[in-house]
């Protein structure tokens, strides 16, 4: 047997001529009227192979069968063939509108009801067994998909763990004791966020942002292969000292390539932009490269309006701080060079959390002394 066939028709003799036909290779089911047949559908309708649907019938037509099939989604699993007369050509193109799989027409032909209720048997085996293959395929991919989300977040966590390790080691060498790090990250990603939300052209994601947010830990590694006698001197610095100070961007990416091994390829990336050019300006007046504009990557730009901002509203070895409102005005009036002017925008829209994550900072300070 290959399943099972429900015949619906209110005429017995054309029951029991579709039942002589298909019997023989099917478990046949009868009813005669709709209202049954849906009862039967909803019943088995899990092992249903076919329908033989005819459409003029008391309590419930064919039609309304349909339309309740169509309703709990069974007319894409279970095959409907309609029992059509002659001359209904109307009905016809109604029950493929609704979604009917083929036509019986009446009087009934057996070689010809046999195979087209094979065809059509068969086809949904097939389509079934595909979707079912298609399902099984999605279900794995899936399951493949968490292992390398749960590789790429053990990936990510281990890039922020060595980055915060190295970024830490820069700030001990400049008798930092690691805060202005943990300072610049959060400043980055409030700036940052603003941006995304606001300046699609830049093309931040959150994922990018993310990597940004933990890379701005390296903006000074390069400090490390610095001397004493020029990163700890508090006094003014000879023009040679001062170049000598300013080679930690391109020191800082030299150091990192040591890790090309280590972190992945975008936050090397990254990194090597933060450590290379935060110290650039928009108008072309910054350091290394004299970059100008929009030739400053992103993630630089972002870094380098948050490292003054926190270089200025916190004391350092060989300075004191700058009151917090006075830091803002400096910045967005070009007292501490030139930055984007869409930055700047968005750094006066992120003011408020900026100066509570400095005041909350200066209070801790308070705090523990």
């Amino acid at each position: 047997m290959n399943g099972k066939i429900l015949i619906v028709d209110d005429m017995k003799i054309n029951q029991d001529i579709l039942t002589n036909i298909l019997k023989d290779d099917y478990e046949i089911i009868e009813a005669s009227n709709g209202m049954d047949a849906w009862k039967i559908i909803i019943k088995e309708r899990k092992s249903l192979s076919a329908v033989l649907l005819d459409l003029v019938m008391p309590e419930m037509d064919g039609f309304q069968v349909i339309e309740n099939m169509k309703q709990n989604n069974l007319i894409d699993t279970i095959p409907v063939l309609a029992i059509s007369g002659e001359n209904q050509t109307d009905a016809e193109k109604r029950c493929m509108e609704l979604g009917v799989a083929d036509f019986v027409s009446k009087p009934f032909h057996a070689l010809v009801v046999k195979k087209r209720v094979e065809n059509i048997v068969n086809y949904y085996t097939y389509k079934k067994h595909l979707e079912e293959k298609v399902e099984n395929q999605m279900l794995t991919l899936r399951k493949q998909y968490k292992i390398l989300q749960l590789q790429a977040d053990k990936l990510q966590k281990k890039n922020d763990e060595i980055v915060s390790i190295v970024g830490n080691v820069a700030e001990y060498r400049s008798l930092e004791s690691g805060n202005h790090i943990r300072r610049v990250k959060q400043y980055t990603k409030i700036l940052g966020e603003y941006v995304l939300e606001n300046y699609p052209e830049y093309g931040l994601t959150k994922e990018k942002l993310d990597i940004i947010v933990s890379a701005s830990a390296l903006h000074d590694i390069g400090k490390v292969a610095l001397p004493d006698s020029i990163l700890l001197n508090p006094g003014r610095l000879s023009d040679d000292e001062y170049d000598y100070l300013r080679s930690h961007t391109i020191r800082g990416c030299e150091l990192l390539e040591d890790f090309k091994n280590v972190l992945s390829e975008e936050y090397l990336k990254i990194g090597q932009e933060i450590c290379r050019s935060h110290h650039e300006r928009y108008d072309g007046k910054g350091y290394p490269d004299g970059l100008i504009g929009e030739q400053i990557p992103i993630s630089a730009q972002l870094v380098s309006i948050v490292d003054v901002y926190d270089a200025m509203t916190n004391e350092r070895f060989y300075k004191g701080a700058l009151a917090i409102e006075r830091v803002f005005y400096m910045i967005t009036n070009g007292e501490c060079g030139i930055f984007s002017p869409k930055l700047l925008e968005a750094f006066r829209k992120v003011k408020p959390k900026f100066q509570e994550m400095a005041i909350s900072y200066r209070k801790k300070l308070q705090d523990k002394m």
